[in-house]
């Protein structure tokens, strides 16, 4: 869950440096695959969680 939160907060910076600096339009476009790759990331780690059944001790 770290992953994803550092996933995001760095999608989110590169986003608002992109959208705010002239010329530095890949880094918003970076920041939107970065984005995009968290969620896939959160997708498939909660998929894989909600698999383990743990026994009640």
């Amino acid at each position: 869950m770290t992953l994803f939160l550092i996933l995001v907060i760095v999608a989110m910076v590169l986003g608002i440096i992109g959208a705010a600096a002239e010329g530095l339009f890949y880094l918003l476009v970076i920041g939107i695959v970065v984005f995009i790759a968290a969620l896939v990331y959160l997708a498939l780690h909660l998929r894989t969680s909600g698999r383990r059944h743990h026994p009640l001790r």
